[in-house]
């Protein structure tokens, strides 16, 4: 792969997209038993190579459990909706149908509201219940704050 010069002193490489390359089969055919799709992160091992990111649009404790069950790995943000409601379906509701300046200003009142250490334990708890890894993220800022409501989850039993 060359360079391509954009300017003086300015070089970068030519690259490519998704609809640029294509997989063609090798010259040895492959059955799918002899084909292994796992991964691994430490002792903790997945058969599905998808691992779904921290947002509260994209994963609840619900997404998390069925990502796990399908052998994938759904990460819960710790700081987002999930541990500011009890109830985050209604905030959630209520963020779809906002719509322009409206909006922000509503998400931002939303994501106002403190995070609740007992809500972490609780929802890395159902996920810890539903026998499927847990994994959760939390910013380097609020760590400090919270690291000790995730320890604590792993005892956490209160909610059944």
């Amino acid at each position: 792969m060359s360079d391509i010069e954009l300017g003086p002193g300015k070089r970068a490489r030519a690259a490519y997209s998704f609809d640029e390359i294509a997989i063609v089969p090798s010259r040895r055919t492959r059955d799918p038993e002899e084909v292994s799709i796992t991964w691994q992160i430490d002792a903790y091992k997945f058969d599905l190579p998808f691992m779904a990111a921290p947002m509260d649009s994209v994963v609840s404790p619900e997404t998390a459990i069925a990502i796990g069950k399908a052998g994938g790995l759904g990460v819960l943000n710790l700081e987002g909706i999930w541990t500011r409601y009890e109830d985050a379906e209604k905030q959630l509701a209520q963020m779809a149908k906002l719509s322009g300046d409206d909006a922000i200003k509503k998400m931002q009142q939303i994501y106002a509201s403190p995070i609740q250490p007992a809500l972490i334990k609780e929802r890395i708890a159902q996920i810890r219940a539903a026998g499927v890894t847990v994994a959760g993220a939390l910013s380097p800022q609020r760590t400090a704050e919270f690291h000790k409501a995730v320890l604590d989850a792993r005892s956490y039993r209160d909610w059944e």
